[in-house]
Parts: structure tokens; C-alpha cells; sequence
């Protein structure tokens, strides 16, 4: 005959004390930033800001492209949109992979990830000034 034992279920239960939190450190001055993490952070607060503008380019762009091809006459006139689509795709490629090469000129430093965001958001802004043109050109 099989005896059950019955054991008591011990319970590994953390108990989460709300302690006071670390200070939040303050925003760093992005027009004089004085440490290297300071510059990494507006760094990145900069190409945020590029790739904002970015997008509504692009989607003022792809609005372009698909009245274009809305408008063309002919069946091989069409595809702008989906150029547009494939050539901002092989630009994103683009960038990251010549950033990620400018990034080598510190790598492994703390500047690293600094000169990547300043490389990303620098093509960003010319990408978002190559939108537009195009944009207004067709």
C-alpha cells in the first residue's frame, strides 16, 4: 500500500519594502554638457530628435510617392512608394553599419557610443533634407 506524506509547503516569499529610491539624477545642459556621460546623453536626445524629424518626412514622402503613383497613366509608371520603402530600408543599413564603423575611432571607450549617436544623427538630418527634396522635385 502507498503511504502519502504530507508535507508542509514551504513558501520562498521576498517581502518588497518600499525604501527610499535613488535620486534621479538631473538632465544634463545639452548646450554645455561637461561630463563624457553628459555628452553621450544629449548624443542621444540629438539623433531621438533627427529621427523624429525623420519620420515625418519620410511619411510626408511616402504621402508624395503613393499620389504619384495614384496618378501615373500607366502600370510602369507606378512604384515610387515601394522605392521609397526599399531605399529608405537599404539607407537605415546604411547608416548604422558607416556609424558603427566611425564608432571604432574609440572603441571600447566610454566616446564610443557618443560618436555613433553624433554619426546617426548627422546622416539622419542629410536623410531628412533628401527626403524633402524629394518630395518637392516630383
Amino acid at each position: 500500500m502507498l503511504k502519502l506524506v504530507m508535507m508542509p509547503l514551504l513558501c520562498g516569499c521576498v517581502l518588497l519594502v518600499d525604501g527610499p529610491a535613488p535620486a534621479q539624477e538631473p538632465a544634463p545642459d545639452c548646450k554645455a554638457p561637461q561630463t563624457q556621460t553628459d555628452m553621450t546623453i544629449c548624443a542621444g536626445q540629438d539623433l531621438a530628435d533627427a529621427d523624429s524629424a525623420l519620420n515625418v518626412q519620410y511619411q510626408a514622402t511616402r504621402k508624395v510617392m503613393k499620389s504619384r503613383d495614384a496618378d501615373a497613366v500607366s502600370e510602369d509608371q507606378k512604384g515610387a512608394e515601394a522605392a521609397l520603402l526599399k531605399a529608405q530600408r537599404a539607407w537605415i543599413v546604411y547608416r548604422d553599419a558607416e556609424c558603427d564603423l566611425r564608432g571604432y575611432q574609440a572603441r571600447g571607450g566610454s566616446m564610443e557610443p557618443m560618436l555613433v549617436s553624433n554619426c546617426a544623427a548627422d546622416l539622419t538630418r542629410e536623410r531628412t533634407k533628401d527626403l524633402k527634396a524629394l518630395a518637392e522635385n516630383l
